[in-house]
């Protein structure tokens, strides 16, 4: 920067620290003249611009002021805000998810992305976004001066939206409910309580649908399971059809973790979106993939003999999960223990191993492992070829069959409060 350029962009600094908005501008506007892609030159305007109410102006300096420097996250929010006045919610949107693509935990950006869903009448969206902006805040004590209005809302917001949803939750599982005696229908009333969000489980940890007063049991003994024996003798033929899969480079397989850009990735730093683990679905999410189903048809018909759980918008889930030598898969929780996860392991390299709770064991090829997702646990292959398993979900053994109704009429109550908060809208 040369000598003039630096005495411009300082006297132009202590003008708007005077207070001295004409001289600060007309400072800032000889900056650009020396420098048209001067950033500070470029924001300052803009905002000027904009609290004079001259849109079209402050729209035009902020998008410069980001081709100069997009991951600065104080002028893409800028950039957001000057969006917002010129009525462009779209575009409002997109610079927030901007910012939160250079950090997703950001404070300021999150909060305007909870304040925009809530403008636009989608309540779930704004509430995940409020909920990781208070969950990344310090103690109520401790917030910031200019966050404090904000998060004050936020908090507001969090707890009437899971009232809200509690209330949803009992009205749609009243009539189940009723069909049970005291202790069994606390069960559910705690479920919908911590599914809400108004409390939380005190043992094992389910981010969708946690069941209360479950034992937290890390491993189950196979014979708890009827029709496993089945799946076991058909090891080898799994294990072949794994192996034709691989061996002719089928692009069915997917990186296991897939974080979309904006979102917290959380614990999956060094997996997110790496081939290190990679899966190959056939059923995900409750919903068939009839491709890969058609590609594998020992494994399928061995899968429809097993009694999988099916919860709507959860389960069951089932894939083949290729772990590469040297990787691990860090501590998680999953999502509910009213279903158990069961490996088929079919390759296992030496130096592999399964940590649930405080319980690690090692797999046994074609000897089905069974244990809770929702304690804390880990993988590890430390070995020097790839870990492959046939993952599948089987229901918790200590659910009865009218808990299972429920627990499935549950999910499906969660599903449409979602779809009920949430509205249609073409902006992504």
């Amino acid at each position: 920067m040369s000598a003039s350029l630096s005495r411009l962009v300082e006297q132009a600094q202590q003008s708007a620290r005077a207070g001295q908005v004409d001289a600060a501008e007309r400072l800032w506007r000889e900056v650009l003249a020396l420098e048209p892609r001067h950033t500070q030159a470029l924001t300052s305007l803009g905002n000027y611009a904009l609290n004079r109410g001259d849109a079209a102006r402050a729209l035009e300096h902020l998008e410069a002021a980001r081709l100069t420097a997009p991951t600065d996250l104080h002028v893409l929010m800028d950039l957001s805000g000057a969006r917002a006045n010129a009525g462009d919610a779209q575009g409002e949107l997109e610079a927030i998810q901007w910012a939160l693509a250079v950090d997703p935990e950001f404070p300021t950006a999150l909060l305007l992305k909870g304040r925009w869903h809530e403008r636009h009448g989608d309540a779930t969206s704004a509430y995940d976004a409020y909920l990781l902006a208070l969950g990344n805040a310090p103690a109520e004590s401790l917030w910031p001066i200019q966050y404090r209005r904000d998060l004050a809302h936020a908090e507001s917001f969090v707890t009437n939206h899971a009232k809200a949803l509690h209330a949803h939750l009992g009205k749609k599982l009243e009539d189940a409910l009723s069909q049970l005696d005291a202790t069994e229908a606390g069960r559910w009333q705690e479920a919908a309580s911590i599914g809400s969000g108004l409390s939380v489980p005190f043992t094992s940890t389910g981010h969708r649908l946690h069941v209360p007063r479950l034992p937290a049991v890390p491993f189950f003994e196979r014979n708890w399971f009827s029709r496993l024996h089945d799946i076991e003798a058909g090891a080898a033929a799994i294990r072949d059809e794994l192996l034709w899969l691989l061996d002719s480079g089928d692009d069915g397989f997917e990186p296991r973790i897939a974080i979309r850009p904006g979102e917290a990735v959380g614990p999956w730093q060094q997996l997110n979106h790496s081939t290190r683990w990679s899966a190959l679905h056939l059923w995900k999410d409750g919903v068939a993939v009839k491709e890969n189903l058609r590609r594998c048809p020992e494994t399928y018909r061995l899968l429809e003999d097993v009694e999988l759980c099916k919860l709507s918008g959860l389960c069951p889930n089932a894939y083949f999960s290729v772990l590469a030598a040297g990787t691990h898969i860090p501590p998680h929780t999953g999502d509910t223990n009213a279903r158990v996860i069961a490996h088929l392991p079919l390759i296992v390299p030496d130096h592999c191993s399964l940590r649930v709770g405080f319980e690690v064991r090692e797999w046994q090829e074609s000897e089905v492992l069974i244990f809770d997702d929702t304690i804390e646990h880990e993988a590890f292959n430390s070995g020097d070829a790839p870990l492959a398993i046939l993952v599948f979900d089987l229901w918790n053994p200590m659910l009865r069959q009218a808990d299972r109704a429920i627990a499935d009429a549950f999910a499906e109550a969660m599903q449409s409060f979602e779809g009920e908060s949430a509205v249609a809208s073409d902006i992504s």
